[in-house]
């Protein structure tokens, strides 16, 4: 089964969780690759001694002349390119193949709230139901999984098992010899579904709709099953293996011959390098190359097929001791069954304000969204006065009322209502020109048409507020007429209905409808208005 090392490394520390993964053996780099790398050094120690001590003056030159061209030419293999997009290409099929392998558990919750009934019949359909699930999956294990097929090697070890019986069996081999070209796994799901169809007709299934869900779900166990065989038959493709593999022998062959430490005329010059003994008859860095390209060969070497029986393969004797186990007690043992209702501790409160912690799990913060620490821009230029700063355009800031625009409005202190309200207005006007620290250059004197335009502005901001009321009238008043001109009201003789008629639109009220457009729609009671002032009630038609 796949090693696991998730709670080693639940919680970083101050040294590095990983380094206590070294000293792991099953499932480790060493368990694969210490018998390439021994072969690999054997090989580089027989060349150096003969090297050494075997070597004649005229073989040594070639054999230097050899160690030369492997050392120059051997990066022209490109092989961390190619195991990367090998390696990435296995690990993406490795997790998608165990994605595909289905679990009944789906099936069983369907089949368990959809037939209905605590009789023999009823139980036997169920359970039956599930055998067959279960013996679907099985078929397909053994057709891919050596550990499987080493544990069931034939029908009569799976009719031992309990999975099928000695009629099914009979059955499945009569269609083996007549077709024994192509899988049977999908007999059992087609059984299932027949069970299914009799239990409608036995009213053990009270709609059609349950049996339309447990029909798809059988169908969807089916089709994962297929697509497990599918990777079986259709692997990575054996030239891109064959690629991968000649790459990396390649350059460790060359590796033997290139990394040799040869006596070259610097190092016969210089006596003090030939002192290192260690590295000429250990190769250090190239033992760390050797591990790390070839461990990486061999990690695309053992999940290229999950199925097998590496220590990182599936464990799917285990998968299906759990289903089979599952199944069965999700519609036998606990069919229709739950613990008594009762009020849970929360009745009164309806919900939990906090959960109780330990000790050892209460965090001191909850989460927060990211920006919850930002605050208010420290400027408070607006986006045209930031605009003229940058072009250099110097214009007074003209601040009316209470002299600032956030103090226009402050909150109520009645909790009851959220809304705002409003300051009493000031009647003067203060012009502040901007200092040389806020604008970044030095205060210069404004021309007399920016004057007079800051004059025109002041004036109309006192009479802001007489203008504002003054709009909101006109505008219930087009809108109370609007409303009058469109609708009728009509009354037949003797009937309880009123019959609200809308006429067509003449000349006139599309041209104020046109002239309105973009305008917003107020509330049309009579008694609303921005101003707080009361209207004179309207005349019902």
């Amino acid at each position: 089964m796949t090693v696991t090392y998730t709670s080693h490394v639940a919680t970083s520390r101050y040294l590095s969780n990983f380094l206590r993964l070294l000293i792991r053996w099953r499932g480790s780099i060493y368990k694969l690759v210490w018998m390439d790398l021994l072969l690999f050094l054997v090989l580089y120690l027989t060349l150096t001694l003969s090297y050494r001590y075997l070597m004649n003056d005229s073989v040594r030159n070639v054999f230097e002349g050899i160690v030369a061209y492997c050392s120059n030419f051997s990066t022209l293999i490109p092989l961390s390119f190619v195991l990367g997009f090998f390696v990435a290409l296995v690990m993406g099929r490795w997790w998608a193949q165990y994605k595909a392998i289905p679990w009944p558990d789906s099936i069983a919750l369907l089949v368990s709230s959809s037939i209905h009934g605590a009789d023999d019949r009823a139980r036997a359909m169920r359970r039956t139901i599930m055998r067959y699930v279960c013996l679907c999956q099985v078929i397909v294990f053994t057709m891919i999984s050596p550990s499987v097929k080493k544990r069931f090697p034939s029908y009569n070890q799976i009719v031992e098992a309990g999975l099928l019986q000695e009629g099914e069996k009979s059955i499945i081999e009569v269609l083996d010899n007549a077709f024994p070209y192509y899988p049977k796994h999908w007999m059992p799901i087609v059984w299932a579904a027949s069970i299914v169809n009799r239990a409608r007709r036995e009213s053990k299934i009270r709609d059609d709709y349950a049996v339309k869900s447990i029909i798809d779900e059988l169908n969807s166990f089916r089709g994962w099953c297929g697509f497990l065989l599918y990777y079986d038959w259709v692997s990575v493709p054996l030239v891109y293996t064959q690629v991968v593999t000649l790459a990396t022998y390649s350059f460790f062959l060359c590796a033997v011959m290139g990394h040799q430490w040869v006596d070259s005329e610097k190092s016969k010059s210089n006596p003090s390098i030939n002192q290192n003994t260690i590295f000429k008859y250990c190769p250090i860095l190239t033992v760390l190359q050797f591990f790390f390209y070839m461990g990486w060969l061999k990690v695309a070497e053992s999940l290229i097929n999950p199925f097998g029986e590496d220590d990182d393969d599936f464990e799917l004797n285990w998968m299906i001791d759990r289903n089979l186990t599952v199944s069965y007690l999700i519609v036998d043992e606990m069919h229709q069954e739950h613990p008594h209702l009762i009020k849970d501790q929360y009745w009164d409160e309806v919900f939990p304000n906090e959960l109780p912690y330990t000790d050892e799990s209460k965090r001191p913060m909850h989460p927060q969204p990211s920006t919850h620490k930002l605050g208010h821009s420290k400027s408070t230029l607006s986006m045209d006065e930031r605009r003229h700063v940058h072009e250099g355009i110097h214009t007074p800031s003209v601040v009316y009322h209470s002299g600032s625009r956030d103090s226009l409005f402050e909150p109520r202190d009645d909790v009851r209502s959220p809304a705002y309200s409003e300051k009493p207005a000031r009647s003067e006007v203060v012009i502040v020109q901007p200092s040389s620290k806020s604008m970044g250059h030095e205060t210069r004197t404004l021309p007399l048409y920016n004057h007079i335009l800051v004059f025109v502005f002041v004036v109309f901001a006192v009479n802001l507020e007489e203008l504002i009321d003054q709009r909101n009238r006109e505008r219930r008043e087009r809108m109370r007429h609007r409303y009058q001109d469109m609708r009728s009201i009509q009354r037949s003789n003797n009937s309880r209905f009123v019959l609200t008629v809308l006429p067509s639109p003449t000349e006139g009220s599309m041209a104020r409808l046109l002239s309105e457009d973009g305008e917003e729609e107020e509330d049309l009671n009579p008694g609303s208005g921005s101003t707080g002032r009361p209207n004179k009630p309207e005349k019902k038609n």
